[in-house]
């Protein structure tokens, strides 16, 4: 999701969980809730209807919904949640089968079974909708229901990786009574099963964020360790970390600049507050729209993987709370290459030139690129503002800058407005295929068409075939020669994960799942202080 964003070695990936004496949180028979948390973001969803988002919005998803499988604290292996059990029915992995927990509600009242968990998975294939997560069941060729707690699923190929799909919050169940099988719900409410119910929900102003409170009739793996929690969404992390500082939340995840990590660390040092950094896999990259006449040559792409100066870049940027990354699939994963600096080396504006003349382009070409202004944090501007001050120093590009709120943004990508735009990227699985596969087709994550049969008809199939995850590597290193030589996509740098919080605040070790999710139900105040 996420954009998601996201996981790694040291970037900035940057996040906020600020949790604080949630105001107007009542428990689901309207009394004050005692044991309650703030969690501040600067990632807002972007439709509360999980058939419409394969984004951020995940990390709401993860704690108001339930999905079949899921990843409880300290596990990268899909393990049931709404599912009691799932498995692989034959040996070609091509027929997957979960048995449902039983007893499993909706908060509207309506019984979680295999009729809504099938209602659940075909409506996000029958809306179809732009940046949704229905490339995700690429492989999925039906769903069948065997009595009120059986569900089948059946492949059109061989894919030990749909497991994790299934795992993912882009799967989260929802109630046929309350979700239409073929658009998407609007409004600002939700219906779900999972350890929360969604109290209240402020898409816009000061005040913006979602209230949530304990589920009674919750049955799943999470161990809550409060009773509500109040996220807050951040346009500016500037104005979340002030309000840390100011004891007025108590933590941060997801948004925060280097500058802003470097100072909660020396502060820490001075004690009440506390910085859990945590390895991380999400990845940054720079999208090419083929629309755009420039961006669509090759030779304008090949120019500027050869000028980007990633070192620079982490270094002014991101004080060494990142580090530059030279494939799509990220240092710690499988199949991880340095492709980008292997074939390009240093920066080199004479060889970039080249490219450029060789191609019969003797101008500076006029390029804009895009970003979102309040996704990823305040550090997006600067980086972008580098970028441009790199290809621009070259005298061979000249670079137009324009930034756009997440969902204005997301409005020009879906219509392909952008000629280079900005993205970052959080695995939804941590396996090589969620930093391939949601990048190439027809339909995909970025909303940019990118057909690559080499990918998608050979090397995918393949490695979906390998129940052993650890064989498919090889296959995910012929893919990113693939993507090296087209450079529709350019790898640009993968973060870490920082959460910051007051001392009285536990869990923070925890909070994280494989795919980088907050699980807010980790999050506690310490009884002690």
């Amino acid at each position: 999701m996420f954009d998601r964003a996201r996981r790694l070695r040291v970037a900035a990936t940057l996040t906020s969980i600020s949790l604080l004496a949630g105001c107007g949180v009542l428990s689901e028979d309207g009394s004050d809730v005692e044991n309650k948390l703030t969690v501040g973001t600067t990632s807002k969803p972007s439709t509360l209807d999980p058939a419409g988002a394969w984004d951020g919005s995940w990390e709401l998803y993860r704690n108001v919904f339930q999905t079949l499988l899921s990843y409880p604290t300290g596990s990268s292996v899909p393990t049931p949640d709404a599912a009691k059990e799932c498995r692989f029915d034959d040996s070609a992995q091509r027929v997957y089968t979960c048995t449902l927990r039983p007893g499993l509600t909706f908060s509207d009242g309506a019984k979680l079974d295999a009729a809504a968990v099938r209602h659940s998975i075909e409506r996000i294939r029958r809306i179809g909708a732009d940046g949704g997560p229905d490339g995700l069941l690429s492989s999925l060729k039906g769903v069948q229901t065997q009595g009120r707690d059986k569900v089948v699923f059946r492949l059109n190929k061989p894919d030990a990786t749909f497991p994790f799909v299934l795992a993912t919050p882009g799967m989260s169940l929802v109630s046929p009574a309350a979700y239409p099988a073929d658009r998407l719900r609007s409004g600002n409410s939700l219906t779900g099963s999972g350890p929360y119910h969604l109290q209240a929900y402020r898409p816009k102003g000061a005040d913006s964020g979602a209230d949530l409170v304990r589920n009674p009739s919750y049955k799943g793996f999470a161990d809550r360790k409060n009773d509500a929690v109040t996220i807050r969404y951040f346009d500016d992390s500037a104005k979340m970390v002030k309000e840390l500082k100011e004891k007025r939340i108590d933590a941060t995840f997801r948004g925060l600049t280097a500058e802003q990590i470097v100072g909660l660390q020396e502060q820490q040092a001075g004690g009440g507050v506390k910085v859990t950094e945590s390895p991380g896999s999400e990845i940054h990259y720079l999208v090419f729209n083929p629309k755009d006449r420039n961006a669509a040559n090759p030779a304008v792409r090949k120019a500027i993987a050869q000028l980007v100066d990633r070192a620079a870049l982490v270094d002014k940027v991101f004080k060494g709370t990142s580090e530059p990354l030279y494939s799509m699939v990220p240092s710690g994963i499988a199949g991880h290459t340095t492709d980008f600096f292997d074939t390009y080396g240093q920066p080199d504006p004479a060889a970039a030139g080249r490219i450029l003349r060789a191609a019969g382009i003797t101008r500076p070409v006029s390029l804009s690129f895009w970003y979102p202004t309040d996704r990823y944090g305040s550090a997006t501007a600067l980086e972008f503002a580098e970028l441009k001050r790199q290809l621009e120093e070259s005298g061979l590009f000249r670079i137009t800058l324009k930034g756009l709120p997440w969902d204005d943004f997301q409005s020009g990508v879906r219509k392909g407005s952008y000629p280079v735009f900005g993205r970052g990227w959080a695995p939804d699985y941590p396996d090589p295929d969620s930093f391939v596969s949601p990048f190439v087709g027809e339909k995909n994550a970025i909303s940019t068409p990118y057909v690559v049969p080499e990918i998608t008809g050979d090397l995918l199939p393949k490695s979906r075939r390998e129940n052993d995850r650890s064989r498919a590597a090889d296959h995910f290193v012929k893919a990113q020669e693939v993507l090296l030589r087209d450079v529709r996509l350019l790898p640009l740098w993968q973060g870490k994960m920082y959460v910051a919080a007051s001392e009285d605040i536990g869990g923070t070790e925890q909070a994280l799942d494989p795919q980088t999710v907050m699980q807010v139900w980790e999050l506690f105040r310490k009884t002690s202080w």
